[in-house]
């Protein structure tokens, strides 16, 4: 029986998330796969759909009622790859014991503001060229030894092809 993946989405949610395809195919022979859209699990309307917008009502409440749906959902331990607003949702889902065995963050910059880590397999990816992303010493408070900075990527690196198949490979492992 493969592991358990659950896919949580950036701020644009399913509406921008072509990428995603990619990382199915890649990930699939190894995983049982499960996608969910973070706009939908946070219940953010998407109507006025621009960033500002978005990211608002993330902060908003978005994210706290994420990760209770989180919670509720899934009872049993689980891996996790998520992007963006989803890898703070996950950060503090676990944190709110959600039972996370490995965890795979791309961009998420707003874990630059926690100051206490999970008990999973923490594994952070990010772009050197995107402005928001922790500084080494939030790396190093937190103990955070297994990350790695894409020279010459900004934050949307997990949308790039050539990035997919490596943040996959990483995965693989």
């Amino acid at each position: 029986m493969k592991p358990q993946l659950l896919i949580l989405s950036d701020l644009w949610g399913i509406q921008k998330a072509t990428y995603l395809t990619q990382y199915i195919n890649l990930l699939q022979p190894k995983f049982d796969i499960q996608f969910l859209d973070c706009c939908q699990l946070g219940g953010v309307d998407t109507s006025n759909y621009n960033q500002e917008n978005l990211h608002q009502q993330f902060v908003n409440g978005g994210i706290k009622k994420a990760v209770e749906n989180l919670l509720k959902n899934y009872p049993k331990a689980i891996d996790i790859l998520a992007f963006s607003i989803g890898g703070t949702i996950a950060w503090k889902a676990n944190l709110a014991g959600l039972k996370v065995q490995n965890f795979y963050a791309i961009s998420a910059t707003r874990l630059r503001y926690e100051t206490e880590k999970p008990s999973s397999q923490i594994s952070l990816i990010y772009g050197a060229l995107d402005a928001y992303q922790p500084q080494q010493n939030w790396f190093d408070d937190l103990g955070i030894l297994d990350y790695t900075i894409f020279e010459e990527e900004e934050h949307e690196l997990y949308q790039k092809r050539t990035v997919i198949q490596q943040i996959s490979e990483i995965l693989l492992k």
